[in-house]
């Protein structure tokens, strides 16, 4: 059998080597050699491979082989069409996306150019295209201003024409917009000067204070310029801008907004230390306490006072305002408005931790109440402000007592003696009698003071609890609320 296989190769080699000379033969060998050829690329090596597959004749597999391998080809070529089609599209996305950004900066020098212009009509309108550009787009607020747009724009202000005014002012305002950048040099070039100078001119109108006060915002949202805008001037404008707001009996909705800009703008430049002198020095704590049931503005107050209260001479002008204390007392049983008892139980606080003065008025504004209330169903935050107060006006009242009982004490042991020397030792023994009863009395009356003060403070609470609860009024019987007081002992004090 191998001898055979043998021969038939051997016979197969020969008849190649033959047929080279005989051209007769030539056209059958080439078919014979093209097909297996075509198995070996195919990954085929002979007709048994598909005998032991199930497969018909050996040239029916090659033939197979041949179309799976075109099919392969076929797939391959559609994949890489797609990889070119995708490649394409983003070049050409690419492409155009350069092209938006190319015509966005010749845009930009153009309008830059103008406002360079002589021409005033002309530089009002670029103007009011910067404006237009820098409201929403980041990128082109500082493309612009790396154009050189800002100075042109703060150098309109001295013109005399109040459209040109507000068109550069509101320009200004809008490449200040999340740029912090863009804000320090509006404030270097000295565009702040400019704007209180453009105020005190007698032919300023509404208009162009509005668009001052909401440049002042955004100016002063910046920690570095903070102390330029405030030791400007810009302080008592803003001061009297909402005295006057608040004199006028009809206020519009621009007008509301005015107001909120301003007092938003004072709550920035009173972070700054520095400021708080130059704010005291205008009455704009007595405006914050009066301004506190409005409730418009009520919580921009009292975040104002949060931050004056920071300091001595700003715990002082509240204190010396009239009725602040039981206002802000007041304020904590707001609780429709958490944002406000927590800023006005920050206020209370500072000034309950610094000065006894204000810890009796606090406590006969009746504050206790309010802060038990408060410990109850107050934000967590409000909570611990309340809790930290309480705690203040118990160690007060603590050391009040203390010295009341020092001072008692010391006065019985001081008395005069009656009595000759003949009854020195009888008279010493009634001496000690006598300190002690007075001692007795004094801190039995001292216990019932003390334990009708805590009955009527969670007596008041109770009601007031109740109150707030929609509930009616002899919900809770008075005999509950007496054995609830009876057991009460004097550490539960909230003094």
């Amino acid at each position: 059998m191998a001898n055979c296989h043998r021969n038939s190769v051997g016979s197969i080699a020969l008849d190649h080597r033959h047929t080279e000379k005989n051209a007769t033969a030539g056209g059958h060998f080439r078919v014979l050699r093209r097909l297996i050829f075509d198995a070996v690329s195919c990954g085929g090596t002979s007709r048994y491979r598909y005998r032991q597959r199930g497969g018909g004749e050996g040239s029916v597999g090659d033939f197979s082989s041949v179309a799976s391998h075109a099919e392969k080809e076929e797939r391959s070529e559609k994949r890489s069409e797609k990889l070119s089609d995708l490649l394409n599209a983003a070049e050409t996305k690419t492409d155009a996306e350069v092209a938006r950004k190319e015509e966005a900066l010749a845009e930009l020098k153009r309008v830059v150019k103008e406002l360079r212009e002589e021409d005033l009509s002309m530089r009002r309108i670029a103007a009011e295209r910067v404006r237009s550009l820098a409201k929403e787009d980041a990128e082109a607020r500082a493309n612009l201003a790396m154009l050189g747009a800002i100075p042109p724009l703060v150098g309109m202000l001295d013109s005399e024409d109040a459209r040109s005014q507000i068109a550069s002012l509101y320009a200004l305002l809008n490449l200040g917009i999340g740029n912090d950048a863009n804000k320090a040099t509006v404030v270097k070039i000295g565009t702040v000067h400019k704007m209180l100078k453009l105020i005190e001119s007698s032919d300023s109108n509404s208009s162009v204070a509005e668009a001052i006060i909401a440049n002042f915002l955004g100016l002063s949202a910046l920690d570095s310029n903070k102390p330029i805008v405030g030791s400007s001037g810009a302080i008592p404008f803003l001061v009297s801008t909402l005295k006057n707001l608040e004199a006028s009996k009809t206020v519009s909705q621009s007008q509301s907004q005015v107001k909120q800009d301003a007092l938003r703008a004072l709550y920035n430049l009173s972070i700054c230390q520095s400021n708080i002198s130059v704010i005291l020095e205008t009455d704009l704590a007595w405006f914050l306490v009066s301004a506190i049931g409005d409730m418009e503005v009520s919580e921009r107050s009292l975040a104002i006072l949060s931050n004056l209260v920071s300091t001595p001479e700003g715990r002082k002008a509240i204190g010396g305002v009239s009725d602040a204390i039981p206002i802000l007392v007041d304020v904590l049983s707001w609780t429709d408005s958490p944002e406000c008892q927590e800023k006005a139980s920050y206020v209370l606080m500072i000034m309950a931790h610094k000065a006894y003065g204000d810890r009796r008025a606090m406590i006969e504004a009746g504050i206790v109440s309010s802060l038990l209330e408060l410990t109850l169903v107050g934000t967590t935050l409000a909570q611990k402000r309340a809790s930290r107060i309480l705690e203040c006006l118990r160690v007060d009242k603590g050391k009040q007592v203390s010295g009341s009982y020092a001072a008692n004490l010391n006065l019985g042991v001081s008395a005069p003696i009656c009595g000759g020397s003949s009854s020195s030792e009888g008279g010493a023994g009634g001496r000690g009698s006598l300190v002690e009863e007075e001692d007795g009395m004094m801190m039995s009356e001292e216990k019932k003071a003390v334990k009708q003060l805590v009955q009527q403070s969670l007596q008041n609470n109770m009601i007031k609890i109740v109150k707030r609860a929609n509930l009616r009024q002899d919900f809770v019987p008075s005999a509950q609320i007496a054995s609830l007081t009876s057991s009460s002992t004097s550490k539960s004090l909230p003094f």
